[in-house]
Parts: structure tokens; C-alpha cells; sequence
């Protein structure tokens, strides 16, 4: 019984994520595995922190763990019991891929996008509401 509600529990934490990736505005489940790669490029050179390393490691043995033929609970022994165990792993490595994934591209976009553009006299100071880019010099 208590094997039935772990992996309902599951199965809707993996649909919460599904339906969330596939809501409007949010980028499409190609964009997502292509930024995958440079995610994990961008974690591993420390350019991206929104995702810690120990998180990044965390989802990639939880992939392995799922495509792995070695199980903590054999499938072939303990049947849908042992399923609870893969479907709660990829219930999480899904969850945080599509948390990571658009949170990432929203970094990549912005981190992308050019400052302001705009040109100024010396004479006439910085337009209103805007700020002289300067440089901060160390002690």
C-alpha cells in the first residue's frame, strides 16, 4: 500500500513537471535538451550559478541510476515495488531538469542581451535617469 502512494506521488511529481515544461511562454522541450550540454558546460566552468555542482552530479547519477541494468530494489524480484524507485528518481531528475533548464535559458537570455545603447556629449552630461559607466578601481 504504502509502495502504491510512493509511486502515485511520483508519477505526479513527474506530470507536475510535464505540465509545467509544456505551459505557454516556457521554452519547448527541444530547446530544452539543446541547452542541456551547456548547462552542464556552464556549471562545470562556474559561469552559471544558479545550479550548484553537487545538484548537477545529483541529476546525472539519478539519470544513471534510472538507465542503469543495476537497481537498489531489482525490478525482476519485487515488481511494481521495484518501480517505485526509478519513478520517484526520474520524478526528480525530470523536476529539476525542467526547474534548471528554464531557469538557465532565461540566464543565457539575459545574460546575452546587450547593455543600453546610447551615446552622450561630454558637455551634456548622461542622459536623465541614466548613470555614467565607469570602472571600479581596487584598493
Amino acid at each position: 500500500m504504502a509502495s502504491r502512494r510512493r509511486t502515485a506521488a511520483g508519477a505526479a511529481h513527474l506530470a507536475r513537471a510535464v505540465h509545467q515544461a509544456s505551459g505557454p511562454g516556457s521554452p519547448s522541450l527541444l530547446a530544452r535538451i539543446r541547452a542541456i550540454p551547456r548547462l552542464i558546460r556552464a556549471v562545470r566552468s562556474g559561469e552559471y550559478t544558479g545550479m550548484s555542482s553537487m545538484e548537477l552530479a545529483l541529476v546525472l547519477a539519478g539519470v544513471g541510476y534510472v538507465v542503469s541494468p543495476i537497481d537498489l530494489v531489482p525490478e525482476g524480484l519485487l515488481l511494481a515495488v521495484g518501480l517505485v524507485d526509478d519513478v520517484l528518481v526520474m520524478g526528480w531528475v525530470v523536476a529539476t531538469l525542467v526547474r534548471e533548464t528554464e531557469a538557465f535559458i532565461a540566464w543565457e537570455q539575459g545574460h546575452s542581451q546587450p547593455g543600453p545603447q546610447w551615446s552622450w556629449s561630454a558637455h551634456q552630461g548622461p542622459p536623465p535617469g541614466q548613470t555614467v559607466p565607469s570602472h571600479v578601481v581596487p584598493d
